[in-house]
């Protein structure tokens, strides 16, 4: 526990939420600043700054969370569907250095977007520029 995050506060106790879901190793409640009704936020309990500082096993138990809690938020606001999301670091747009997925849900005619308009201007890649980037990626995990 990170004695300054919020997060870890919260799953402490020492800051009330509207816990939706919890076990031993993930907890989840609903934002404070929903982009939606529902907007969810599912986070391991440990304290992990991005994705890639998540253990393995920690990894697997927030994505089978994640599995089971979204029908489940998108079937309590009679939602149409939902963005699931990760801001990972702060250039992602991560305000709160604890991991956490986002589970928002979205309704026909919103006025939202779709993930891809996050990002601002797309690159003009290459099919070389394209498959540099593809072996760098293979080779690296």
């Amino acid at each position: 526990m990170a004695n300054d995050c919020i997060f870890c506060q919260i799953v402490a106790g020492d800051i009330p939420s509207k816990t939706v879901y919890e076990d031993d190793t993930v907890f989840a409640f609903l934002d404070v600043n929903p982009l939606a009704p529902g907007h969810t936020l599912v986070i391991p309990k440990t304290h992990h700054e991005t994705l890639s500082d998540v253990p393995e096993d920690t990894a697997s138990d927030l994505f089978s969370v994640l599995h089971r809690l979204t029908p489940a938020v998108e079937d309590a606001v009679d939602a149409d569907a939902s963005n699931v999301a990760f801001n990972n670091g702060e250039a992602a747009g991560q305000e709160v250095p604890h991991v956490h997925a986002h589970i928002i849900p979205r309704f026909d005619g919103d006025g939202g977007n779709p993930i891809h308009a996050i990002a601002g201007s797309t690159p003009d890649l290459s099919d070389d520029e394209l498959d540099e980037i593809a072996g760098d990626i293979a080779d690296a995990r």
